[in-house]
């Protein structure tokens, strides 16, 4: 069984039994992934550790992956999908905590096992393996309003609006704001955690010439330092996640302070070990599971040292560079890299 980090809410699931096993003696499991966000870093990371975690797992043969830029209502097609293929077990990245209910309480009473990833589902029965989100952000913008000596301007960059992780995000920031008053949001827009639109976005709000002290960003970060660096204005101090490009910034980038929080995509790989932990007669007590984050900050010897330690040139830049979730996770970084699950190579 899998070691488990920080979780609350007890609750009993039912198990299904495997119909199928291998020659020697491991069951032959079928997991199927939904994911509604196709192109942004993490999430590809997320799919490709759910790939490579699914091919050490001994007991998985095939993982049915759902992977596009879509809605609850096409999130909702994609599950039922998955439910008639007849999957043993469902990862999903929810586009909504309520809104697919129907889907996943269907494939509950069909003994399949429902586990998010990343964001809550207020499904009864569903297990949810997610990384803190509401620390997430209330870690960076501490960081932030201190730095500003508690005092000025920010911008504020969310995600999707509607998804939880925003959601949880935006609780966060705001309980940090509630401790500096005197902090004030100077703009706030929601990415939809895409590069370019991030990216844009930032390059409009330069263009206003309202003036700002720094910018809170929810992981569409690299760009946002190139939208300041390439239309000449100066570096205010940036808050974003531990991706591969933003990390590698923080120790190049003169002029540049910020702090990176970590948000491993492999939040999916540990889902699919979670799963397969449910499947094996393994259920923990607990509902929900939360990886809790880490800030790196390059304002400090000590930080600017671990931020050097944590790069990785091999990984996308949109990649966070915590590629393994800590006592959940085992494949390798080629494995991850190479973003092959069972019966792809």
């Amino acid at each position: 069984m899998k070691k488990f980090l920080t979780a609350t809410a007890a609750i009993a699931l039912a198990i299904p039994m495997a119909t199928a096993a291998f020659a020697d003696g491991h069951k032959s499991y079928t997991i199927g992934v939904s994911n509604t966000v196709q192109g942004n870093g993490w999430r590809e990371q997320m799919i490709c550790a759910m790939r490579a975690q699914a091919l050490v797992e001994g007991d998985v043969s095939n993982l049915i992956v759902a992977h596009r830029n879509t809605d609850s209502a096409g999130q909702l097609e994609d599950l039922n999908n998955l439910i008639e293929a007849g999957v043993d077990a469902i990862v999903l990245n929810p586009s909504n905590p309520d809104a697919l209910n129907s889907a996943l309480e269907a494939a509950m009473a069909k003994d399949i096992v429902v586990v998010a990833v990343d964001a809550g589902v207020t499904a009864e029965g569903a297990y949810i393996l997610s990384n803190n989100q509401e620390q997430y952000a209330y870690l960076g913008a501490k960081w932030l309003f201190e730095q500003l000596g508690g005092k000025g301007d920010v911008v504020y960059m969310r995600g999707i609006a509607g998804v939880s992780a925003d959601t949880d995000r935006d609780n966060g920031f705001k309980r940090a704001l509630a401790e500096y008053p005197d902090i004030k949001v100077a703009h706030e827009v929601f990415t939809g955690w895409q590069q370019d639109q991030g990216k844009q976005q930032m390059f409009d709000f330069l263009a206003t010439g309202i003036p700002f002290d720094g910018v809170w960003t929810s992981g569409i970060d690299n760009v946002i330092v190139d939208a300041f660096t390439e239309s000449g204005a100066p570096l205010v101090p940036i808050v974003g996640a531990d991706n591969a490009g933003f990390v590698q910034y923080l120790t190049e980038v003169d002029g540049l302070q910020g702090a990176a929080v970590t948000n491993p995509g492999s939040v999916g790989g540990a889902g699919i070990a979670l799963a397969v932990d449910i499947l094996n007669g393994e259920a923990p007590a607990e509902k929900t599971v939360l990886v809790d984050p880490v800030l790196w900050e390059n304002a400090t010897d000590g930080g600017r040292a671990t931020i050097t330690a944590a790069q990785n040139p091999n990984l996308d830049p949109e990649w966070p560079v915590s590629v393994t979730v800590p006592g959940w996770t085992d494949y390798t970084m080629e494995q991850i890299i190479a973003c092959e699950g069972p019966g792809d190579s």
